[in-house]
């Protein structure tokens, strides 16, 4: 058990961007809602899960749809005290804890603002250990955990609960009342008991961020190797390019970000050319041709200089990007996590290989 004060969240945030993957939204937005609920309303709790009781009832906080959308809409304010009524008053029994759902610029951060605003604690687990762009894409539907009920509300106050058949359905039929509502709505889902969350959650999650993004702040003060070496080294990712932003297609469509980003390389990759596909979060890398990288590993790509992370909405034609491999949570690798998050289902004429398979031998 720990606090969450302002700098922890600038740490949390930095560090949550990039496992992210280039999804989880704008990090500026969702660090200002974090900091905001902490300025007002005093630090979080941060628990261990092995500090949560068993029969406790532990609630993920999110928002779903675009996070292009996320950044002009922005958050009503009211939206935690709804989900939380909504939900406690269908189980008959009040939320012990609150958790993200997912690491990225926006998901890792609203659980904080509400825990902040409700006097609640946070629990230092996730679904993912990373991004993913659609609600059953979670450790828990491996572990059967239904979606459902899921809370929705959007920012003028509209909710509703939904019970579906499956996590699939969740998303079918969530995604159509998010357009509804505008293209972003709060959300709460996979409510769950103690036991199961430490059974099926990727843990210290909100650690693990808070820590790179210290690593992130500090890389340029190593003074035994180059930054980037040092970025690699404390990040334990496999560089797979570096290179200039020469042409970004990007449309919003069923309330995801499309598209596609496309390098020039620079440096010691000039001459040579790479592109990276996302759907929300970056879904595969291919580099002279070949794929070098898919989901479910970490594609991030950060800026050459500062190595911050650069999500999907912010790529922009010019900007020096380093690209980057991160091996992703053990559980995704499984036959029933690549079902739900494997290229393949995203449309990537892939078999699986694992990052570090992919990367023998070389890149260029």
């Amino acid at each position: 058990m720990r606090k969450i004060g302002i700098e922890e969240i600038e740490d949390i945030a930095l560090g949550a961007a990039l496992l992210g993957a280039g999804g989880g939204g704008d990090p500026y937005i969702g660090k200002l809602v974090a900091i905001g609920a902490v300025q007002e309303c005093g630090p979080v709790t941060l628990l261990d899960p092995e500090e949560v009781p068993d029969d406790a009832l532990v609630v993920p906080i999110a928002m779903m749809g675009a996070p292009t959308i996320l950044a002009e809409k922005a958050i009503g304010g009211s939206e935690y005290q709804v989900l939380y009524d909504n939900v406690s008053a269908f189980y008959g029994k009040p939320i012990y804890a609150f958790m993200p759902i997912e690491a990225g610029g926006v998901n890792s951060m609203l659980p904080i603002a509400a825990a902040a605003r409700l006097g609640l604690p946070l629990v230092d687990c996730d679904g993912m250990g990373r991004a993913f762009p659609e609600l059953q894409m979670v450790t828990f539907t491996i572990g059967g955990g239904s979606a459902t009920p899921m809370a929705l509300v959007d920012e003028k106050g509209n909710s509703t609960i939904f019970r579906t058949i499956t996590n699939k359905w969740t998303e079918e039929l969530a995604r159509a009342v998010t357009m509804a509502c505008g293209g972003s709505v709060s959300v709460s889902l996979y409510q769950m008991e103690g036991a199961f969350m430490k059974k099926y959650g990727v843990k210290g999650i909100v650690t693990r961020s808070q820590t790179l993004g210290s690593a992130i702040r500090k890389v340029k003060e190593a003074s035994d190797c180059t930054p980037e070496e040092a970025f690699l080294r404390i990040t334990e990712g496999i560089r797979l390019f570096r290179g200039k932003i020469s042409d970004v297609l990007r449309e919003v469509r069923a309330g995801f970000n499309f598209g596609r980003v496309v390098l020039d390389g620079i440096g010691d990759c000039k001459g040579h050319s790479a592109y990276v596909e996302f759907q929300n979060e970056n879904l595969s890398a291919t580099v002279g041709g070949r794929i070098v990288a898919t989901t479910p590993d970490l594609i991030c790509l950060v800026d050459v200089e500062t190595f911050q992370p650069v999500p999907t909405d912010a790529l922009k034609y010019g900007k020096r990007v380093l690209v980057v491999g991160l091996q992703c949570f053990p559980l995704w690798r499984t036959p029933e996590g690549l079902e739900l998050v494997g290229p393949r289902y995203f449309g990537v004429d892939t078999d699986y290989i694992p990052l570090e398979e992919r990367c023998k031998g070389g890149l260029l």
